[in-house]
This record gives C-alpha cells, structure tokens and sequence, in this order.
C-alpha cells in the first residue's frame, strides 16, 4: 500500500513515519520551497502529544530541542495571582511538557522523516485529485501528477484537500483575537525557568516563559473584534506592532513592556482562527487530518499534539484494515468526539483572554470556584500494540 502525504509542516512527516511503521509506503507532498519550512514563533507540546511521538520513538528528539515546562501560573495584570496548574503526568521516562521553537521542531521532525527514507517533494502544491478504481491520482500546480493507494491531507487551516473532498465545507472561524510575539535578550526576571506565565492584562493578554538558556520567550494576543485582510495586516510594520504593544501594557505590573523593548524582532501579527466542526473528513480513499480536520485555537496549547494523535490513530486504523474508506471510517469514529471537545476548550480559553472590565474583576473568584479537571486531555494515551476495534 502506498499513500500520499499532502502538507510538510508537523503533521505531515509524523504522519509518514507511523504510516511506515505500519507498513505503508509514504511520501510527502509540500507546497513552499525547502526554505519556507520552519516559519512561525514557538509553542507548547503537551504530554498527551508527545506520548504519541513516543510510539514512534520520536519524543526524546523533540525533547532535545526544546525545554521543560512542568506549570503554568496565572495571574491578573495587577500581579494579584489567579492559580496554577500542571499538565498532566510524566510520560515513563520522565518527560514532561515541552516549549520549543517552531523552526527547530519542523526541521527536526522533516530531517527524521528523511533519514527514514520518507521522500520529500518541495514546490508541489496540489490543485485538484480525483478517486479511481485503485487508487487517487493528484494533480499539482507544476502540471506533475502522482498516484497512490490514498491521500491524506495534512494541509492545515487553508487545506486544498478539504475542499477537494467537500466543495461545501465550512471557512475556518474567526476568533476575534490577534498573536505577536517575540524573543527577548539580556532581561532578567525573577521567574523560575520553564514555568509558563499567562497574564490577564487590563487591555491584553500576555503570557511569557523563561527559556533555561536566558531568553524569555513571549506572545501577546491583543483584542482584535473584526478579522483583517491579509493585506491590512502585512501593511502594518515590526515597530508599529512594538509600539501598540507597548500601549496595551502601559497600565500593566507585569514585564510585558520590559520584554518587548528588548525583543530584536517583533513576530508580525496574525489572525486566530478555529474550526468548531468540519462535516466531512473524508471521501472515497481521501481523508484529511490535524488543522485540516479540526484546527483548534492556539489558546488550547493543543494543535500540534492532537495533530500527532492523529497520525498515529490514523496508521494504526490503516495497519488493521487495509479496507481503505472502512479504516478512514473507523479513524473518525475514534477521534471527531476527542478533538471537537479540544477546540470547544480552546474556544473557552481564547474567549477568557477578552474579559471586558466587569467579568475580568469576577475572574478571581470564577478561577477560585472553578479549577477545571483536564485529566481527559492530558492522559490520553494510544496503546500502538493494541488492536482498533471493529
């Protein structure tokens, strides 16, 4: 069996390596050039994520390049302390939630796909694929074509695949909320490194992490009610970004501003975006997973581990049922009630971040009254010797 890998950000090359594992024949298919690979700030692989790279014995090289990140305190923007949390259990060998760079992670995972003889294509952006007898042929912008037992889409937010397999699926959402963010150098703060910081501010939210090597990583999500165009935003420039930042703390006691004047370079801000149900996940010998699927808010601190959930759900359906649409079938009835719960709670996160200024003086007491129980997102755990039901 052979199958198409659409999309070489994170989903892609893990999902080639546990197709491999199951003894699926992969390659992926990227649409940039090997030079576009890697863009984008940082975030935050949690425990549940990672025991899904460890069935492919891959969450030790994700743990190498980023740093642990055991609690999360928060915090109002006057100091006053809100609550902590953690992120669930270590995994066996003691690995604990990690915070790592998007460059090192998306280099890291292609680089392994490729040592384990997954092919790469760069510049192949797909425009349209169609079911046959035996397979799905793919048709890409170069005029190329390519032909597999299956294709998966891995695509993300703006996923082609998704429209191919329904022209009436549903736009992302638009979650009124704008991200920036930045590297600061040469600040010391009197923060335990590792510990990841949220700070409900009067005008934005603010949360930062103090990287062991003395950076402090940081990303703020200004209010932003209606959505801009890709144009409006690339027409606002670094130093105008720093210098709305620096206005939406002035009132602040937190070290929002301290850390974005010495951020070198400010991220440009982006829009936040979701999707609350997407119908149809597949079709035919077509099927699309991670963002493509069920693009959660980053407010979740989720979107790349339930990307991972996927991959390894996905090959493991397709390793005990080489059925091809009665796998896919199989994959959706063990993951959409999982992952739609994830974006509902990153919907409620985000949300959280846009207190107008009654609800943000009962936060306090909200956080007091209601400490949420996670455990049913962080202890997920896929059992890769176990069987899929029929």
């Amino acid at each position: 069996m052979k199958a198409m890998v659409i999309g070489g950000g994170m989903a892609g090359p893990v999902t080639a390596m546990a197709l491999r594992k199951a003894g699926i024949d992969a390659t992926v298919y990227e649409a940039y050039d090997r030079d576009a690979d890697g863009v984008g700030a940082f975030l935050t692989l949690a425990v549940n994520g990672l025991a899904a790279l460890r069935t492919l014995d891959l969450n030790t090289l994700v743990r190498d390049k980023g740093f642990d990140t055991p609690t999360m305190k928060l915090s109002m923007g006057s100091g006053k302390p809100l609550s902590e949390f953690g992120f669930g259990d270590p995994l066996p060998d003691g690995t604990i939630n990690q915070t790592v760079s998007r460059a090192a992670l998306y280099g890291a995972l292609r680089d392994e796909a490729v040592r384990r003889g997954v092919p790469v294509e760069y510049g192949r952006r797909l425009v349209s694929a169609a079911s046959i007898s035996d397979g799905v042929t793919a048709t890409f912008a170069d005029g190329g074509t390519a032909h597999a037992d299956l294709l998966i889409g891995a695509d993300g937010l703006r996923s082609v695949t998704r429209r191919i397999i329904d022209p009436a699926a549903p736009d992302p959402r638009y979650v009124p909320l704008l991200n920036a963010g930045g590297y600061a150098r040469g600040v010391r703060l009197d923060a335990e490194p590792g510990v990841m910081h949220m700070i409900f501010g009067r005008e934005c939210f603010f949360s930062y992490v103090v990287n062991p090597n003395g950076e402090v990583w940081w990303f703020a999500n200004p209010r932003q009610p209606r959505e801009l165009s890709r144009e409006e935003l690339a027409r606002i420039t670094k130093e105008q970004w720093r210098e709305k930042l620096l206005a939406l703390f002035a009132k602040d006691k937190t070290p929002a501003r301290e850390l974005i004047d010495a951020t070198e370079e400010v991220f440009s801000g982006w829009n936040t975006y979701d999707f609350p149900k997407v119908p149809t996940w597949h079709r035919d010998r077509m099927i699309i997973i991670g963002d493509a699927a069920h693009a959660t808010s980053p407010a979740s601190g989720q979107g790349a581990s339930m990307a991972f959930e996927d991959a390894v759900t996905l090959a493991k359906c397709l390793r005990d049922n080489r059925d091809v649409p009665a796998a896919f079938a199989g994959y959706e009835r063990l993951r959409r009630e999982r992952v739609e719960r994830v974006v509902a709670q990153g919907k409620r996160n985000g949300d959280g971040k846009s207190l107008g200024p009654v609800m943000r003086q009962l936060l306090p007491l909200f956080m007091k009254l209601n400490k949420p129980n996670l455990s049913w997102l962080y202890d997920h755990r896929i059992d890769w010797d176990a069987p899929v039901p029929a």
